[in-house]
């Protein structure tokens, strides 16, 4: 027997989450930014067997789990059907765009894009900032409930994250003439081993510094100050410090994408991406190819990407 559809609802619907690079040096767990180019793409069906389950998953070599309860994309979209329409049934399929374990914010845009496929699906009832909850339920499930990834994929630009319900979103400037190469090794970094090597207890003269280097960053980007923006961003005295280890050669990938230009190379998120800040997109091409060379040069694969902030967050396709 074939369940009541909604008037308003389609038989499938498509959205796509760009990725997004979390703390922008040292604004740790409250700063996100989305980036273009890349993302991921999730397509919801409505089906006849009650839940929502996952069908396919293409991009991902296998990795991710089918089980509609540990896979993020579908753990979103659960929560927003069964807060518009818990008597329908939807079945996902998945194309993972990002890379996993990236620092590139794989995860939220998963969830992002389950989402925000689920409710277009669903007739849109839910605003972009009442699918927060379902995101942060998501990404609960594997790099715990912070929204400095999620917030950007669903809102786009650059977020500032002070906690986790949607008025603790606040949309910043996006200065002009940012450009990214998105430089990610071939190697894995869990969000959960990049936690684990942080201080448990940091001196007080660093956390001046690191309040002073945040708040810096912020008025840069009200004023538009470029220098001083990849200034602050380079001064993260805390969290990269600690992970820098965990991703091979990072110092000297760092030196060669300033020697090529760039001026700053900083850890996305939990790494192993480095975001490299260039003033032109010829620049961020040079600097990300010189860094992918290295990479290559010493047997690591590496893949780098030309991109700005992405200004549209997660969004139904037509």
């Amino acid at each position: 027997m074939s369940q009541h559809v909604p008037d308003n609802a389609l038989a499938s619907a498509r959205a796509f989450a760009p990725a997004t690079v979390a703390n922008l040096g040292p604004g740790f767990d409250i700063l996100g930014m989305a980036v273009t180019g890349i993302g991921d793409t999730v397509t919801a069906h409505l089906c006849d067997k009650p839940g929502t389950s996952v069908v396919k998953i293409t991009g991902d070599g296998g990795k991710l789990p089918l089980d509609a309860t540990r896979n993020t994309a579908a753990i979103a979209a659960e929560c927003v059907r069964q807060q518009i329409r818990p008597d329908v049934g939807i079945e996902l399929e998945i194309e993972k765009g990002l890379p996993l374990a990236s620092g590139l914010g794989s995860s939220a845009a998963s969830a992002a894009a389950g989402a925000v496929a689920t409710n277009a699906l669903l007739g849109n009832p839910l605003s972009q900032l009442e699918l927060l909850s379902a995101c942060l339920e998501a990404e609960a499930t594997v790099s715990g409930r912070h929204a400095d990834n999620v917030g950007p994929a669903l809102l786009g630009g650059i977020v500032l994250v002070t906690g986790i319900t949607p008025d603790c979103l606040f949309p910043l400037p996006i200065p002009d003439g940012l450009y990214f190469a998105l430089v990610t090794p071939d190697v894995a970094v869990p969000t959960a081993q990049a936690r684990a090597v942080l201080p448990k207890e940091v001196p007080f003269s660093k956390m001046v510094s690191q309040t002073k280097a945040v708040a810096q960053l912020m008025y840069a980007l009200y004023s538009g100050n470029l220098d001083l923006l990849v200034s602050a961003m380079a001064e993260d005295g805390i969290i990269e410090p600690a992970r820098q280890y965990l991703i091979p050669y990072f110092a000297l990938a760092r030196d060669t994408a300033l020697a090529y230009g760039a001026k700053a190379c900083i850890i996305s998120g939990a790494g192993p991406t480095l975001c490299i800040v260039a003033p032109t997109a010829e620049l961020a091409e040079k600097s990300g190819a010189a860094v992918q060379a290295l990479y290559l040069a010493h047997g690591i694969g590496a893949i780098y990407r030309v991109a700005q902030v992405a200004t549209r967050g997660a969004y139904a396709e037509t």
